[in-house]
């Protein structure tokens, strides 16, 4: 099969690699079409120090399993390969498993690739009037909901999504739904403008004022400083939704938190029930956020050191399979 691999120094496209195979609970999937995320590009620069298949959001088609009922079938999966026994299993926090694997992450090879292999209690099934480019984005719309499954919000809640990213996007499109006081901030005017096409309210990070009456903050900048930037908003005992991994750290002075009594809370992967229900029920836009789509054999110089091949507009970068 061929794959787009992290070698520990650069993602290389090996034309031939060795075909995945699929454990006693698994299901071996032909890869229809996949998404490029913050995380493959941190991979890239040393993120996990994993090596291997790189990506984790993907839709494909079922070839082969013990359970026959899934052969054919469009589906997505669940990036957390979990044992099902540990304590955190056993108290309903699988995501958290002890002896976990991450697909295209930790210990697990991914989805850049023709072929994938991923355990059966990992999989869903796509509703037919969910398209197959909708469908990629079912893993970062589930961790966007997430976010409602941590924090309380609804209509008055004030909330400030940071990052006009695909994540920030994804996010206020799904907090929008439930509260009319929130805001997106980013450093792109393009970007926004595909959030205020949406009905979203946004602003330009330049213009933000150190306000402090944020009931929530969200932090989906991908960047060292956006914690920093999220205590400058968020009110007394109010709350910042930390969204995004980062490689790298920033010394804080971290005061503020103790005598406002903010809570900050680590957000990760969500429901993807919940994020298909969504998409097939129409009630969130993704297809706006696709910037570009190619080839996985062409898929290298993405990963160009320095972000030369992501520029800072690009929003959904998808893989294409077709040979």
């Amino acid at each position: 099969m061929r794959a787009l691999l992290f070698d520990g120094t650069a993602v290389k496209f090996r034309q031939y690699q060795a075909d995945p195979v699929a454990g006693p609970d698994e299901a071996l999937i032909k890869v229809e079409m996949a998404g490029v995320c913050q995380t493959d590009l941190e991979i890239s620069q040393g993120y996990m120090s994993f090596k291997g298949v790189l990506g984790h959001e993907f839709v494909g088609t079922v070839l082969k399993c013990k359970e026959g009922k899934w052969v054919g079938k469009r589906v997505v999966g669940e990036i957390n390969c979990v044992c099902g026994k540990c304590d955190m299993c056993q108290r309903g926090l699988s995501t958290h498993c002890r002896h976990r694997s991450v697909l295209g992450i930790s210990n697990k090879d991914g989805v850049f690739a023709d072929l994938v292999a991923l355990p059966m209690r990992n999989l869903h099934e796509v509703p037919p009037n969910v398209s197959l480019e909708e469908a990629v984005f079912v893993e970062p719309l589930a961790a966007a909901v997430q976010v409602l499954r941590q924090v309380q919000i609804d209509a008055r809640t004030k909330v400030t999504v940071l990052g006009d990213g695909r994540l920030g996007q994804l996010v206020a499109q799904v907090v929008h739904r439930h509260s009319k006081a929130m805001e997106l901030i980013g450093r792109h005017g393009t970007k926004l403008a595909i959030a205020e096409r949406l009905g979203i309210p946004t602003r330009l990070e330049r213009e933000l004022q150190p306000r402090r009456d944020q009931d929530v903050v969200i932090d989906c900048t991908g960047r060292v400083e956006g914690l920093e930037r999220a205590l400058t908003l968020v009110r007394p005992r109010g709350t910042v939704v930390l969204k995004t991994t980062v490689v790298g750290s920033k010394p804080m002075n971290l005061a503020g938190v103790v005598i406002d009594e903010i809570t900050i809370l680590g957000s990760r992967c969500g429901p993807f029930a919940d994020a298909l229900a969504l998409l097939g029920q129409k009630q969130v836009d993704v297809a706006c956020l696709v910037s570009r789509r190619t080839r996985l054999e062409a898929a290298e110089g993405l990963f160009a050191p320095g972000g030369a091949g992501w520029p800072s507009e690009t929003l959904k970068m998808l893989l294409t399979f077709d040979r």
